[in-house]
């Protein structure tokens, strides 16, 4: 293990499962992962995940992986796992490595170092492996908590004239209990102004709407509820709380007292589609980082401050550095050592610069204890 910034990120090098085995139970806050996506490339390391020959080895190494991150997770503690899907097709005939030498673009990856096209996955078939990740883990003890889509503005280049392109992955929120700790204040979007408007009627003097239930209401027409007002949760907390309280226990109404708010969804309407977060290109390794605005939003919501949050597939190490920003500690794994040896470079060469301010922003992504 290396300690990076006096011991603020451990880096560990070598196999997950072996090293999630060595830490002590139940110690972390919160993943945030990207686990490498089945059948998309050959990373050219011994033992790495992906490769597995078919789609039911690698979903059972998958959930075997999990139940050793499951071990590790606080009973509070929330798991974000970003997993992309992929087509049954054939190899392309190219590697990663030689299509990174052709260009800069880290989108234009699709490795396929073996058939996808097996079993019940016909040619051009969609895999739905997300999907049947999120239910392998549901049906060993997890709780799938929400399903999230990440909108890409700037996807993946498809030259394909039969069906839409791609320009979407997938964010499973998941738990190892039905109580754990989630900060809805602390990702709060501004409401719509139709919203507002709603708010600020005479409830009392509405006629409402015939429509809920399909006209079938028998206890008077629906009103336009809610509005800037927060009733105690389950447990008495306000903002950073434990959620999943006892069925009655009235709950939080989604807005915080005194202003415009609302809760994060899961599909943001415009003018922010989805989780609308562009990929981010990184020159050292041949893949594209993990965007810090997505791994933010998870480690706000799903980290108290001063906690700590596991990356088992670190990468770049971008999960460690939005961590550290935001007042967390930060415990990475990485199979590589190549990658591994960029990581460590990365974290301590970025931790000491100031993210630059794009023109339409109100303030640096990690204003909060930055360094």
């Amino acid at each position: 293990m290396i300690d990076l910034l006096d011991g603020r990120v451990h880096l560990h090098i070598g196999d997950c499962i072996k090293v999630l085995e060595t830490m002590e139970p139940d110690s972390v806050d919160c993943i945030v992962t990207s686990p490498p996506y089945w059948g998309l490339r050959d990373y050219g390391v011994e033992g790495q995940i992906g490769l597995e020959p078919t789609l039911a080895e690698h979903l059972a190494v998958m959930v075997r992986v999990f139940e050793a991150v499951k071990r590790v997770l606080k009973p509070t503690g929330t798991c974000w796992v970003n997993y992309g899907d992929c087509y049954a097709t054939t190899p392309n005939g190219r590697s990663a490595a030689d299509t990174k030498a052709t260009g800069n673009d880290d989108r234009t990856f699709r490795d396929k170092p073996f058939s996808t096209i097996q079993g019940v996955l016909k040619a051009k078939d969609l895999c739905m492996v997300p999907n049947r990740f999120a239910i392998a883990l549901q049906e060993s003890g997890w709780w799938v908590r929400s399903e999230i889509i990440w909108a890409k503005p700037n996807p993946m280049p498809e030259s394909i004239r039969d069906r839409p392109a791609t320009s979407h992955e997938k964010i499973f929120m998941l738990t190892k209990s039905p109580r754990y700790f989630y900060d809805a204040k602390a990702v709060r979007q501004a409401a719509a102004g139709s919203s507002l408007q709603r708010w600020s009627q005479d409830i009392d003097s509405q006629e409402g709407s015939h429509r809920a239930n399909g006209g079938a209401k028998t206890n008077g027409t629906m009103k336009a509820v809610g509005g800037p007002r927060m009733n105690e949760n389950a447990n008495g907390f306000r903002g950073g709380s434990y959620v999943g309280g006892k069925p009655g226990k009235r709950t939080e109404t989604g807005n915080v007292p005194g202003t415009g708010d609302r809760n994060l969804r899961n599909y943001e309407p415009a003018p922010l589609e989805a989780w609308n977060i562009a990929t981010q290109p990184f020159s050292e390794a041949h893949f594209a980082t993990f965007p810090p605005e997505l791994a933010e939003r998870c480690i706000l919501a799903g980290c108290p401050k001063g906690g700590l949050v596991l990356d088992p597939f670190g990468g770049a190490g971008t999960t460690a550095l939005v961590a550290l920003r935001h007042g967390r500690k930060a415990s990475l794994i990485e199979l590589n050592p190549e990658y591994a040896d960029i990581t460590q470079r990365r974290i301590e060469k970025e931790w000491r610069v100031q993210p630059k301010r794009k023109s339409n922003d109100h303030g640096p992504l990690f204003a909060e204890n930055a360094a």
